[in-house]
């Protein structure tokens, strides 16, 4: 499920030849275009242009290799986030997808070729931004996370299958590239610097996963991507109106979810910019989309999973660095790259992230203790 953006993209003879699937999806009726949509770094994405418009996607199976178990969280999702919205919808537009179902009445469409193909409904009428616009876009970012958190939050993560075992486990992740890099020729000073900033750092991998084990943080049911791209904006309202690309739904820390949403949030310059020495956190724009966050979501919250939320944020953004290097590594296998040295221009612009969150630590985690007093004496006088 996406937005209107990039409608514009000219057909080509290969999604001509996607009509046969898109059918599928679309019974009797009639598919009378097929364009490229989005910019996704992981499935094909496309938009059917039928009676009612959706989105066709095939699901990239060398990332998720049990894609039906995907499509199974998905739909457990869905199901229950409509159950909840029937029974207390929010004040405001929020849409969930409506998973379509084929000619046979399955969530998915095997091809002859073995390909997994869906098709989601089409939210109309918004758009989707890599940076933040202005403030008013931050708030509705954090507000829109916690709006999925808060249909999330009784849906027991024991009903959801781990389809990614290992996702967003960071020390894992170092492993992975320790194994890489005993394979690997690093010549160029860039990656000379990479290296240098995973081994200054590696001693924090753990922290989330070690909280975890302890008890502090509990396992709960999560987005696992929900940067500012993934959150739709109503054109007329401005409003957050929908959270998508919602493939790796399942169990996990929601600390991930936070940490990821204002990791891509609180860089002004983007994550594909290519001016990585200039990137740093913006703490102003953290503490408001921390602010919308917590207001729609500090309803179930438990005041210790506050004291993490600094963590996370600078937790998710060196992981994500660690990925692209490594990617860029054993050669751009994971991530779908438009240029050489993509993945390490990516992980740059990590790095010098984590590195400016981390000179930032004391600022920001005043940020975090303010709303922790102002919101967890709200619920207290709530209860």
């Amino acid at each position: 499920m996406l937005s209107e953006v990039e409608r514009s993209t000219p057909l080509t003879n290969h999604t001509h030849g996607l009509t046969p699937i898109a059918q599928q999806f679309v019974g009797k009726g009639t598919v009378r275009d097929i364009r490229p949509l989005g910019s996704g770094n992981i499935n094909d994405t496309y938009l059917v242009e039928a009676e009612q418009p959706f989105v066709l996607q095939r699901i990239n199976t060398e990332v998720f290799a049990q894609p039906h178990q995907v499509m199974d969280n998905l739909c457990q999702f869905v199901s229950h986030a409509h159950q909840r919205l029937s029974q207390a919808p929010f004040n405001r537009r929020w849409d969930v997808p409506t998973v379509l179902r084929t000619n046979n009445n399955q969530h998915h469409w095997t091809d002859d070729q073995g390909n997994i193909w869906r098709g989601l409904s089409f939210v109309s009428n918004t758009t989707t931004f890599n940076t933040i616009q202005d403030p008013h876009h931050a708030i509705e970012i954090g507000y829109g996370l916690g709006c999925f958190h808060s249909l999330l939050s009784d849906l027991s993560s024991a009903q959801l299958t781990d389809t990614l075992p290992g996702f967003h486990i960071t020390p894992n992740y170092l492993r992975q590239y320790d194994t890489v890099l005993a394979q690997a020729k690093i010549f160029s000073p860039e990656e000379h610097h990479c290296c240098t900033l995973i081994d200054t750092y590696r001693y924090r991998a753990s922290v989330l996963e070690e909280a975890k084990a302890e008890g502090h943080l509990p396992l709960r049911s999560i987005h696992g991507d929900p940067k500012i791209n993934n959150i739709l904006i109503d054109t007329a309202t401005r409003q957050a109106a929908s959270l998508i690309d919602l493939d790796t739904i399942k169990p996990g820390l929601v600390h991930y979810d936070i940490g990821d949403c204002l990791r891509s949030s609180c860089n002004p310059l983007g994550e594909e910019t290519q001016q990585w020495r200039s990137v740093s956190f913006d703490v102003t724009l953290c503490a408001t989309v921390l602010r919308g966050y917590l207001a729609s979501a500090s309803g179930f919250l438990d005041a210790v999973e506050y004291d993490y939320i600094y963590d996370a944020i600078w937790l998710i953004t060196f992981e994500l660095g660690l990925r692209f290097f490594s990617d860029h590594l054993v050669g751009n296998v994971y991530f779908k790259t438009q240029r050489p040295n993509h993945n390490l221009q990516r992980a740059l612009v990590q790095f010098q992230l984590a590195d400016s969150i981390n000179t930032q630590k004391l600022a920001i985690q005043t940020v975090i203790d303010q709303l922790k007093a102002e919101y967890c004496t709200e619920a207290n006088r709530a209860a």
